[in-house]
């Protein structure tokens, strides 16, 4: 199915949409005044890529309360719910649930248990947000027609809980989407949706850079080959790659996050360890970038007379986030309707993301969006608002609603009649 193809079910008017998405209340006694106390409770257990076993097992225990299919313990945690609803297409929306290895420091009422583990990120958010929807979906299929499904992956953060979802039979368990969608939350003023098509998050790896050496006493160098040396000129060089070799029109970044070599002050060790982070928006700029890498590495350990190889392994892998244009239009009068001028175009986002894994599984189009969600007052005061992965990153009051009437925009608006 072609992208047009598969975009073209929405049949709801956009304001009437918003109109049904808008009523929806968020105070406590509302239908959603749960979401928030689901979130706060969240906050403060968060756990861990890999390890949320009972962030899994409270969602499961939300899911019980509608009426749809759920399959537990997809790639680890993974949770799917299948909403049907008659004749239609099929829309996926996920989210994510891990927390990240930071302190928090917000001195929120509800702030993180765990000592040295937090939702810093805004996976709280999203997971509370399409529990949400999945609420709206099921109150309300007087509104919608086809099939909604609702993906709450774990491990996200070290990129492996879409691929591992994948590879445990994922496509087994539900029906193939036509579309699938995504949202994350940024620093941004509160309650704004922002929206583009195209290439929105980057895509990116790690990439871990051994170099043998030969280990010898500190006073005599020249007894040894120091790889301390040849990491150091690697490091300087890759920088020119970007700088020389990479189009000016185009984005590449190669940081080198960490550089380990030896243990004591007069050793010369006898290996070097890089540890790298690269990301584009554009893959065929990526494999360049990266033939680029591969030669300044071996060709500084030649320059220096490094007798083995070096080896060059990796990981981490974070594809492009590449919206389909065709899908964008399609939802984005859906958003401008609900958010009026909240609704904006969205800049590129130099993070990166697993979603994508999904839908080009699939073979699907797919729209990711992001919400902002610092409190007004902090956004506009001089000082830059904490964003994603700080530890003093707290979303403002109210950005679980908006999460959910984001997303039931979206949802709504393809599957709407």
């Amino acid at each position: 199915m072609s992208a047009s193809d598969s975009t073209s079910p929405a049949q709801a008017a956009p304001e009437a949409v918003a109109e049904l998405i808008n009523s929806l209340g968020s105070g406590p006694g509302s239908d959603l005044g749960w979401t928030q106390e689901f979130y706060e409770w969240m906050h403060a257990h968060p756990e861990l890529s890999l390890q949320e076993e009972h962030t899994a097992h409270a969602i499961a225990e939300k899911l019980a309360h509608f009426d749809c299919e759920v399959t537990t313990g997809i790639g680890g945690h993974g949770i799917v719910a299948i909403f049907r609803n008659g004749e239609g297409p099929t829309a996926l929306m996920r989210a994510d649930f891990d927390a990240l290895p930071v302190r928090e420091t917000t001195g929120l009422p509800y702030a993180s248990t765990v000592d040295g583990v937090m939702h810093a990120c805004g996976h709280d958010v999203h997971t509370s947000s399409l529990l949400g929807l999945c609420a709206v979906m099921d109150a309300h299929r007087e509104a919608w027609s086809g099939t909604f499904i609702a993906l709450f992956q774990p491990a996200e953060e070290v990129t492996q809980g879409a691929n591992n979802m994948i590879k445990d039979g994922l496509a087994e368990v539900i029906p193939r989407p036509d579309v699938c969608f995504g949202q994350h939350v940024v620093a941004g003023p509160q309650g704004t949706v922002y929206t583009a098509a195209g290439p929105v998050l980057a895509a990116c790896d790690t990439i871990t850079v051994t170099i043998p050496g030969l280990s010898a006493h500190a006073s005599s160098p020249h007894l040894g080959l120091d790889p301390s040396y040849v990491a150091a000129m690697i490091v300087v060089r890759l920088q020119g790659i970007v700088g020389r070799e990479v189009d000016p029109n185009d984005f590449a970044v190669i940081s080198v996050g960490s550089l380990i070599a030896g243990h004591t002050n007069n050793t010369i060790p006898s290996e070097a360890k890089l540890v790298l982070n690269c990301r584009f928006y554009n893959t065929e700029v990526r494999d360049r970038t990266y033939e680029a890498i591969e030669r300044v590495i071996r060709g500084e350990c030649l320059a220096s007379g490094v007798t083995g190889e070096p080896t060059i392994e990796y990981s981490a892998r974070g594809e492009l986030t590449d919206n389909d244009p065709e899908l964008f239009r399609t939802v984005r009068p859906y958003f401008d309707a609900v958010f009026d001028g909240q609704s904006q175009d969205s800049e590129r986002w130099t993070a990166s993301e697993d979603f994508s894994e999904i839908p080009r599984h699939f073979g699907c189009p797919y729209l990711f969006w992001t919400v902002g969600v610092t409190p007004t007052e902090q956004w506009d005061a001089a000082t830059p608002a904490p964003g994603n992965h700080a530890s003093d990153f707290a979303p403002a009051k109210g950005s679980v609603h908006t999460g959910i009437k984001a997303a039931a925009a979206a949802v709504l608006g393809y599957l709407g009649v």
